[in-house]
């Protein structure tokens, strides 16, 4: 199973702060695991921090602002992409000011400063949340919607849509988080020049130009307006009858605007707190949207916080019958796992096919055949015995007895028919014969129950 990681070692990235224009300074630190994406205002009393999840999120008119009691910090969203991208799960993010820096409005400083610095391989094992179900989000008001398809990986689709003559339609797209620093990292924030004076009026992008923002000509103005907004820019005045792209540097690709919005969308999505396997696709992104989808993401994260893993029963088992009873000393009527479907260093998937015919059901009950919760319990000790016996020379000689069971719970009744899939991983290394384990019953996507439990290696006489 891939391992969380953090940064092998802290980088910090001076400039100037979009809306702000002050001058700023970020700093990304290793931490340590399960730590998630934090943000230290080192610049306040105290040295406050701020936990970077979708529910933190306050404002997003001009980028994603993220407060808690009244600390905030903005503009998150390029380094919170650059981050997920890259696949870091825990760093600890400090700022001397109440925003990022823009930089060169993209994301290609932290993709180049992070792996400058490396990634560091964790213990802990990393929690995607795997999608498998449509999850649907949509705005009517503004026809903005983002969907999430199941996939293998995370990849995503975006398509954006304005009325304007430059960028009508456009749309990116992203197969593999590894071309992330090739295909979208390097695509700038834009603005529209209609947008300018509103968003100054509005005390926003004191800190804008030409170095870190694509700016959009679209509409004709006269001349005179023009130039005083040229002025207010501090750049040289331009002919108004010239629509188009106003730069210093040309466009890196022809989609450059849909490629940023892609980047937005990960930068937004990474404060879900998990990464995701699954495909977006985004029609019309926003900071709002994003946000709004990423909050009910946590919620869908929360509802169903242990997830079931993926039962194919089309591939051929790690384990099957023949092979568990090598393992196991289990026979009629008590050998209760079927096959094995993955294994790990550290953990194990086993299936277990409810029939009417198991002989339990003679008196667990005639009228009402239930199984019995301890054979559920039983059957979850035989697969983390197939785990820890799979990591010894001759398993033949060994048996695992019960010493202990805990944290038992049944949260609804197994019936004939149902297929009980069950995952139960170490919770510690193994140490002079003892393993301690939990492990999780599911049918379907419920869990059925629940138990922590220790046992004994034994060599057998």
């Amino acid at each position: 199973m891939l391992k969380q990681t953090t940064l092998k070692d802290s980088f910090s990235l001076t400039g100037k702060g979009l809306h702000t224009g002050l001058n700023l300074t970020v700093t990304f630190n290793p931490a340590p695991e399960n730590h998630g994406y934090k943000i230290q205002r080192v610049d306040l009393e105290g040295q406050p921090i701020i936990d970077a999840i979708a529910d933190n999120v306050v404002e997003t008119t001009r980028g994603t602002v993220l407060s808690k009691n009244s600390v905030k910090v903005s503009t998150v969203e390029h380094g919170m992409a650059a981050l997920y991208a890259l696949g870091i799960d825990n760093c600890l993010i400090q700022v001397n000011g109440p925003e990022f820096p823009i930089l060169d409005g993209s994301a290609l400083y932290y993709v180049n400063e992070i792996e400058k610095v490396g990634i560091e391989e964790q213990a802990a094992v990393k929690d995607f949340y795997i999608i498998k179900s449509k999850i649907e989000f949509r705005d009517e008001e503004t026809g903005s919607s983002i969907i999430v398809l199941p996939d293998e990986n995370f990849s995503l689709n975006v398509l954006v849509s304005y009325d304007s003559t430059i960028i009508p339609n456009q749309f990116a797209t992203l197969e593999d988080m590894a071309k992330f620093k090739d295909e979208v990292a390097a695509s700038r924030t834009f603005v529209f020049v209609r947008e300018i004076e509103p968003l100054l009026q509005a005390g926003l992008i004191k800190g804008g130009d030409l170095d870190n923002a694509i700016v959009i000509y679209e509409r004709q103005m006269s001349q005179p307006d023009y130039d005083k907004l040229a002025d207010v820019m501090g750049v040289p005045h331009m002919d108004a009858n010239k629509l188009g792209y106003i730069n210093h540097k040309p466009l890196v690709w022809a989609n450059e605007c849909a490629r940023h919005k892609l980047l937005d969308v990960i930068g937004d999505l990474a404060l879900i707190g998990k990464p995701i396997k699954g495909r977006i696709i985004a029609t019309r992104p926003g900071h709002t949207i994003n946000n709004k989808f990423a909050r009910q993401m946590r919620k869908e994260i929360r509802m169903h916080e242990i997830q079931a893993p993926t039962y194919d029963c089309n591939r051929p088992p790690i384990m099957d019958v023949n092979r568990i009873r090598e393992l196991l000393p289990h026979r009629y009527p008590f050998q209760l796992v079927d096959k094995v479907i993955e294994i790990g260093a550290n953990y194990i998937v086993g299936v277990k096919n409810v029939t009417g015919n198991e002989p339990f059901f003679q008196g667990h009950f005639p009228q009402e055949p239930v199984m019995p919760g301890v054979l559920q319990i039983e059957t979850m000790a035989q697969i983390g015995g197939l785990l820890v016996l799979n990591s010894v020379d001759e398993p033949e000689r060994y048996s695992t007895y019960f010493m202990k069971i805990d944290g038992v719970k049944f949260r609804q009744k197994v019936v004939p028919g149902d297929t009980l899939v069950f995952r139960v991983e170490l919770l510690a290394p193994i140490r002079r014969g003892i393993s301690t384990m939990k492990g999780y019953a599911f049918v379907g996507e419920k869990v059925v129950c629940e138990a922590e439990f220790m046992a004994q290696i034994v060599k057998n006489k």
